[in-house]
């Protein structure tokens, strides 16, 4: 190398470690700037906060004989995750609506709200949006009940939509007046369980299953050991299927006045209803009776205006969202008045902490349970059940602070939301009474344990696996691509059914059963909350409701407020959350739209089932879940 070329090199490294280290400092100046903003629309938030009470109130504006529309965008919940307020403004300000998690408490509220509020003449029910799984059936039902209470107060219901699913229609039926799209249509066809079985698949690919399991009825696995449900799972689901359909069934038909029968009915010959009315899938819901009138958007437009009157740019009626009037209302005050406190496990029941609205984290329960215990001032306490289960691990850790609240002289009362199965039973087990809806899926007590191992699949294309250890379970580190070894199933499977054992005495122990008869109802069968109460896994049906006041009582409480212990993140911890969300968003990433295209679809399908599988945390390895409930 030339000397001219030497100088030219070092030159070069100077000059771009200079542009380097300049780089750096702009970043760096640019991170201190971020920080200083936040920092400040930080102490403006708090401040404001601060000088509105501390709550997260928003002040909005409702015109007087309004209508409340009822269009929440999401899926029906328990226990949502936290979404700002200041979102909703914005929202509001750009006409955006993301899809989100709704909180069934939320709308209850809402409409009870409405009721007594002089300036709401009406609900409108825009239901499009609206999501809920088939075992969410006691949410809708609480829902329904609301809005038939509300129509008391001599104030109108009015549904509007392009179409109907099914479970939006539970909801529909209780409206005064129900429109639809002229060229919408309405689906009903029940209630069913069915799942993917993939033995023969696993058989040629050469995965081998292992599973450990306890309870005839404990079907979560057989998808891997069947290409067929088996005859037990069969009759555990349509035994609480049919006690769905019936309730769905009768729900409608007495809202809508219709005679017994006619929603199977429709249901069973929409075929043959069809063919009269030449395949017109709207003309079909109008001649069943399912709706009122077939109208387009803008004829619907019109007749709320008559029903509501115009807003002030006469392009529409006169309204107020579901979002922005829930921003409006005022929250239950804590007086200082005795507290029944709600803790809510909604979600699959993982070991360690987890987000409110994401799962139920063992630890994040069990903290909140101890904190009800420590405050002298919460006398009562209802924990709140909406789970399929998990970690049994995790759900031990949290009965044993139930069982330490008891101890310490205060009832705990569970009430059980949709789906209180498997870890939700075993948690809600040790509680004085048990509330359940009689819809609510229960039961489900079993233990299972899978997984899989690849050593034949490997070997077809010539990999294997060799060494040494110190003793026989040694080659337990080799398992996965290596088999599982025997000393090493024997271990599981004897430590499953132990853990079935001792949820059976936990089942026993608190609900005062023989541990042979709690055996005779579990091995894992499922079942519906009217059932449960025959059964004895259920002390009363009734509401979340009707739970806190029984808490109330068995507390000795005449005058006392309802208080929910969950983790609240400030204004300000929301608006870091909103702002790493936007970085991200930034950085190539993007929040879910409500509509994809096919290969957002495939990763979101991808992501759901890592999210699922990290849901398996057990240290154990043991889950008391029920994955055919979900």
């Amino acid at each position: 190398m030339s000397e001219h070329e030497s100088h030219f090199s070092v030159w070069g490294f100077i000059k771009g470690f200079a542009k380097l280290i300049i780089g750096m400092l702009l970043m760096l100046q640019g991170l201190i700037g971020l920080v200083v903003l936040i920092l400040i629309v930080g102490v403006m938030v708090e401040v404001t906060n601060g000088i509105a009470g501390s709550e997260d109130k928003v002040s909005v504006s409702i015109p007087d004989e309004a209508a409340l529309v009822l269009d929440p965008n999401g899926v029906l919940v328990e226990l949502a995750e936290d979404v700002n307020p200041l979102e909703v403004l914005r929202e509001e300000a750009y006409g955006i609506s993301e899809p989100t998690q709704i909180e069934v408490h939320d709308l209850v509220r809402v409409i009870r709200a409405a009721k007594n509020d002089k300036r709401i003449k009406g609900i409108v029910l825009d239901l499009g949006a609206l999501g809920a799984s088939p075992s969410s059936a006691s949410k809708l039902h609480y829902v329904a009940s609301e809005l038939a209470k509300f129509k008391e107060s001599g104030k109108k219901v009015i549904a509007v939509g392009d179409y109907y699913s099914q479970d939006q229609y539970l909801l529909a039926a209780n409206a005064d007046e129900i429109y639809m799209n002229d060229y919408g249509n309405l689906f009903i066809y029940g209630y069913g369980s069915y799942g993917t079985y993939v033995k023969s698949l696993l058989e040629k690919l050469k995965i081998t299953s292992h599973v450990f399991r306890v309870g005839t009825f404990k079907s979560a696995v057989e998808p891997f050991l069947r290409d067929d449900m088996s005859p037990e799972a069969k009759e555990a689901n349509i035994g609480y299927l049919s006690v769905l359909w019936r309730d769905y069934a009768a729900s409608v038909e007495k809202a809508r006045g219709l005679p017994s029968g006619a929603v199977e009915d429709y249901a069973n010959n929409l075929g043959a209803l069809l063919e009269s009315v030449d395949g017109d899938l709207g003309k079909a819901a109008l001649k069943a009776g399912f709706v009122d009138e077939l109208l387009s958007r803008a004829e619907m437009n019109e007749k709320l205006m008559e029903s509501f009157g115009k807003s002030k740019d006469g392009k529409s009626f006169k309204k107020v969202s579901f979002k922005r009037y829930l921003t409006s209302i005022d929250k239950p005050n804590d007086t200082s008045a005795p507290n029944v406190v709600v803790i809510t496990a909604a979600g699959t029941i993982i070991d360690g902490e987890a987000p409110t609205g994401r799962a139920a984290g063992g630890d994040t329960i069990a903290a909140q349970l101890r904190k009800a215990r420590e405050d002298d001032k919460i006398k009562a306490v209802v924990l709140r059940v909406d789970s399929p289960g998990g970690s049994a691990f995790a759900s031990d850790i949290i009965r044993d602070e139930v069982l330490a609240i008891k101890a310490a002289g205060k009832p705990v009362v569970a009430s059980m939301g949709s789906l209180a199965a498997s870890g939700g039973y075993w948690i809600s087990a040790a509680a004085d009474e048990i509330w359940a809806a009689p819809t609510t899926i229960t039961g489900s007590i079993g233990i299972f344990g899978y997984f899989n191992t690849f050593e034949n699949t490997a070997a077809e294309i010539g990999v294997y696996v060799d060494g040494v250890g110190t003793t026989d379970l040694a080659p337990i580190l080799a398992t996965g691509i290596g088999p599982l070894p025997a000393s090493a199933a024997d271990i599981i499977q004897q430590s499953t059914e132990n853990g079935y054992d001792r949820f059976l005495t936990i089942v026993g122990e608190g609900r005062g059963l023989d541990k042979e008869y709690v055996d005779s109802v579990g091995q894992g069968r499922v079942w519906i909350g009217e059932k449960a109460i025959e059964l004895k896994l259920v002390d009363k049906l009734g509401t979340y409701d009707e739970a806190i006041e029984a808490a109330a009582q068995l507390a000795g409480l005449e005058k006392y407020d309802v208080v929910d212990m969950k983790e609240k993140r400030t204004t300000f911890e929301m608006f870091l959350s909103n702002l790493s969300e936007t970085t991200i968003a930034k950085f190539g990433g993007e929040k879910q739209r409500r509509t994809e295209g096919a290969v957002a679809k495939i990763v979101r399908a991808a992501e759901k089932q890592a999210e699922f599988f990290a849901e398996f945390n057990d240290p154990n390895a043991a889950y008391a879940r029920c994955l055919t409930c979900e």
